[in-house]
């Protein structure tokens, strides 16, 4: 629904789109060619869903979100405002998957809980990244395409590989940051200064 109008009539869904009609999507939100929102999920204002993109059940969007082309984010995730997600990127959401139990019949979805990813406020995910079921990516991180992230990741904090670990930091401009003296970081973007204090990193008032 697009303020209490079904999405197709308020023609911010593509023809070929499936979105299911228990699904909330805010103003301005667009869903391109065969992207599918299942129901009950919610998606805020000025999205973008790409094409074949995949958003399950109950999972929840802010606004200003970006899922590329093929994006598959399982519920029941969760993403705040600001979050782009890569081209092919994958958010799990079970830890011990297997289609049959031990006794060999197949799993339902009552047979197993889902554990979802969390996205913080303006967090990036680089093209065809996998985020282990219930981990947490940090706001404004940024995780370099093709990382498989194992482990929560820290505000502001740049990981790579498989398994995803920190090489670096970036900025809200997704810049790398550069050391700037003690334990000070400077965006060379837009100038802005971080401090790393115990292993994390804040913004420097001003």
């Amino acid at each position: 629904m697009i303020n209490g109008v079904p999405a197709v009539a308020a023609g911010q869904v593509h023809a070929t789109a499936d979105v299911d009609e228990r699904a909330t999507i805010g103003t301005g939100t667009v869903v391109w060619h065969l992207a599918q929102i299942r129901e009950d999920a919610r998606l805020g204002r000025g999205c973008i869903v790409g094409r074949g993109a995949y958003v399950g059940p109950g999972v929840v969007i802010g606004d200003n979100v970006k899922l590329q082309n093929y994006a598959l984010v399982y519920e029941p995730a969760r993403l705040e405002d600001g979050v782009f997600i890569g081209p092919a990127a994958v958010l799990t959401n079970d830890l011990h998957p297997r289609s049959v139990d031990v006794t060999g019949q197949l799993k339902r979805p009552e047979d197993w809980d889902a554990a979802g990813v969390v996205v913080r406020e303006g967090a990036s995910l680089g093209a065809r990244v996998v985020v282990i079921a219930g981990r947490t990516i940090g706001r404004w991180a940024l995780v370099a395409a093709g990382a498989v992230v194992t482990r929560d990741v820290l505000d502001f904090a740049l990981v790579a590989g498989v398994p995803a670990r920190q090489v670096g930091w970036v900025g809200r401009a997704g810049e790398r940051l550069v050391a700037a003296g003690g334990s000070r970081w400077r965006c060379p973007r837009t100038g802005e200064l971080y401090e790393e204090r115990g292993g994390t990193l804040v913004p420097c008032p001003g």
